[in-house]
């Protein structure tokens, strides 16, 4: 599910021959394929939502997709990757964490934890001859 609706003629794609092996099929077929999106340019967002996105992506987004050797299916890819990263980037980010100190009952008991485990120790040593 994609919160926004990126008009198709807002998209532009590039196409190219995928690097690495593949001989023939590799070298005739331009199956990679360049996603570019203008965030400030588009009329999917309003203008908060705008802002926003520009701050975290940049005015312009561009995508790369070679995994497979379908045109069609880099193009998906491409589409699909673009949408998730513009959900990430619209996420408010989480509430800022306020700093708190810890109760005075609770110190009161960190430190009574403190005593009982060093007179725990101190009951390990052997007596000494300090009489």
């Amino acid at each position: 599910m994609t919160r926004f609706d990126i008009p198709a003629s807002e998209l532009q794609w590039r196409f190219g021959p995928s690097g690495g092996p593949g001989g023939q099929h590799a070298n005739k077929s331009s199956t990679r394929a360049e996603l570019r999106f203008n965030i400030e340019t588009s009329r999917a967002f309003d203008d908060p939502m705008r802002e926003r996105l520009v701050e975290q992506l940049g005015i312009e987004v561009r995508i790369t997709e070679d995994g497979s050797r379908s045109q069609a299916t880099n193009r998906k890819r491409g589409v699909r990757r673009l949408n998730a990263l513009l959900e990430d980037a619209a996420r408010p980010d989480p509430p800022k964490r306020k700093p708190t100190k810890p109760s005075g009952s609770a110190r009161r008991r960190r430190i009574d934890d403190k005593r009982a485990r060093s007179e725990t120790k101190k009951a390990r040593k052997p007596p000494t001859g300090d009489d």
